[in-house]
């Protein structure tokens, strides 16, 4: 029973005792005391002062008093201005150390055996390499099913390939007119660089043309129409739904290509999924649920031949589902998609990690499944909505070969940790050893500095400060967890005995005692960020749990200090530090090292 559900059931208690009042207290109401008064918990009496007809400094003195009678754990308590300040004795704090400091899956959940939350992540474009902002989307996604998973609930991860479509249509007609039978074997190049260059070369040839056309009295408008090359791609597109069997021939060579590209970096990244879905093997089932709603009058077929559903009257407005040579658009394939998954794994919540740009996509998806089509799990969805990844240059634009690619992105970050690495110069590796602290220290640093932002606000990413190892940064909190691995490994080496019972009565300094209020944080912010899909939640506590460490450890003697409970307290704190940046920094995806 934590803390607050002890205080909670407490305070119900009290308040009918007191008052007569029959109320259910919530645990969630209670809260850390503010750093700036005496105390740890606060509960707030406004809620009780109307029924208890009194002032609210003598409802909170009344309920302080009651509290620290009834419950052992209450040293002290203080009113200021109708909040009530609750302090703990030493001993909870000594005790709960004392049970936790070698809990490996400490502040995790078991899982429960219950539907699962489907998690989409990824949906990657078989026209061109993951970049910077696939990044995001992927380390989110993975994070958010990690924490997902650790706050008790079952994880599907899946992934959904956009393979069809006239923008992988334009990278075959670029590598068909360009392309001279180039392979990845041929060019050295990873199959999804390789497909993306064709994507870029589709574009440049593009405007060239459409520069030509208007030279020659075409309007803009009129020369982005009947450029050849664009014609070229939707006739291929035309062909592609029609079956034809040298255009899926090709689709089929260029899509394999990509997907070993994918793969290389996926394994990387360190992303796996329990199941990938591909647009072209979908995109039909949503197609006949499009058709369902036709012959239902939901949805309606306008004059040029689409079919569309009008929103109007949701705030929304109208929306082509079918185009009107009866190809299908994103919106399609998703619906086709989400029929299917339920079918599959009839999922308690189908999330769908999309960047903000989306936003209007997903309110039409959630309305037509729900409202209009009337499935059951319309109102499951959640579109865990992100903001784009900055560079600072600006913008990034795949179709004219402006992005960072991310096998660029994570050598680059190879490199910069190798460089900072050995700057510090405090240990010396085998080449096997050093390879590998330099890929977890690197990428470590990627991943942390985009988790560390609140997911629905775009960011700016800056690769020299995400490595610096005095700052905000995974460098940081993984030489912190290798400090405390070498104080550890001290301690057995010299043969302390650190992992029996603490002693109750074992007194705290304020460093201690603040240390191990806020590793009990821990479990609560785990699942606050569940609550919140928020990964920085977990990225800001474990930042500030390593700067509160480092200070512990630089103003307290641990190996030094010759009485032996003090010692031993010190040790445990260390103890369940570095247990709770390993478990924390395992949810966003990162490991730490013990050696650094």
């Amino acid at each position: 029973m934590t803390l607050e559900s002890i205080l909670a059931s407490a305070l119900q208690n009290t308040l009918k005792s007191l008052y007569q009042i029959n109320i259910d207290a919530d645990p969630k109401l209670i809260q850390p005391t503010r750093k700036e008064f005496s105390g740890d918990r606060t509960i707030v009496v406004f809620p009780y002062v109307k029924l208890a007809r009194k002032a609210p400094d003598m409802v909170a003195n009344e309920i302080g008093s009651q509290l620290q009678q009834t419950l052992d754990i209450i040293s002290a308590f203080n009113v200021v201005k109708g909040y009530l300040n609750i302090s703990i004795k030493e001993s909870f704090w000594t005790q709960y150390l004392s049970q936790h400091f070698n809990e490996e899956h400490y502040g995790l959940v078991p899982l429960r055996d219950e539907a699962p939350v489907l998690i989409e992540y990824s949906s990657p474009n078989t026209n061109k390499p993951l970049h910077l902002g696939h990044v995001r989307n992927n380390l989110l996604g993975h994070s958010v099913s990690k924490i997902t998973m650790a706050c008790g609930h079952p994880v599907v991860q899946v992934n959904l390939v956009n393979d069809r479509g006239i923008h992988i249509c334009k990278s075959m007609v670029a590598w068909l007119r360009y392309g001279n039978g180039e392979t990845p074997e041929s060019s050295g190049l990873k199959g999804d660089h390789l497909v993306g260059n064709y994507y870029v070369a589709f574009d440049k040839h593009y405007k060239e043309e459409q520069q030509q056309l208007i030279a020659q009295g075409l309007t803009p408008e009129d020369a982005e129409q009947q450029a050849s090359i664009m014609l070229e791609a939707r006739e291929m597109l035309r062909q592609w739904e029609a079956g034809n069997p040298t255009v899926r021939a090709l689709w089929q060579q260029m899509n394999s290509w990509v997907y070993n590209g994918f793969d290389q970096t996926y394994d990387r990244l360190g992303i796996h999924f329990d199941k990938v879905y591909h647009e072209s093997e979908t995109y039909l089932l949503g197609k006949a649920l499009v058709e369902e709603g036709l012959a239902k009058g939901v949805f309606y077929k306008h004059e040029d031949g689409s079919v569309r559903v009008n929103l109007e009257a949701d705030g929304l407005d109208e929306k082509v589902l079918l185009r009107k040579d009866g190809t299908s658009v994103y919106i399609t394939q998703d619906i086709g998609t989400a029929q299917l998954r339920y079918e599959e794994f009839h999922p308690q919540k189908m999330i769908y990690v999309v960047g903000n740009e989306q936003n209007y996509h997903f309110d039409v998806l959630k309305l037509i499944l729900g409202k209009k089509l009337e499935r059951p799990f319309g109102d499951t969805i959640l579109h865990l909505s992100y903001g784009m990844v900055e560079l600072p240059n600006g913008k990034m634009k795949s179709r004219e070969g402006t992005v960072v690619d991310a096998d660029d992105l994570m050598d680059a970050m190879y490199d910069e940790a190798k460089a900072s690495t050995e700057a510090l110069g405090k240990f010396q590796f085998t080449p096997e050893e050093a390879d590998k602290l330099y890929e977890m220290v690197g990428l470590g640093a990627l991943k942390y500095f985009i988790l560390k932002v609140d997911p629905t606000k775009n960011m700016l990413f800056n690769p020299e400060e995400s490595i610096d190892f005095n700052g905000n940064t995974a460098p940081f909190i993984q030489y912190t967890h290798a400090r405390i691995c070498s104080l550890l490994r001290k301690a057995d080496d010299q043969q302390l005995p650190w992992r029996k019972d603490l002693p109750t009565d074992t007194a705290m300094n304020e460093n201690e005692r603040e240390l191990v209020k806020a590793l009990y944080q821990y479990p609560d912010t785990v699942l606050a960020a569940g609550d919140n899909y928020s990964p920085a939640l977990i990225a800001n506590y474990i930042y500030d749990l390593s700067k509160q460490f480092n200070r512990f450890y630089q103003e307290t003697p641990i190996m030094k200090e010759t009485d032996e409970s003090k010692r031993l307290l010190r040790l445990q704190i260390a103890r369940l530090t570095a247990i709770t940046i390993h478990n924390g920094m395992d949810l966003l995806g990162i490991e730490v090292p013990e050696r650094m």
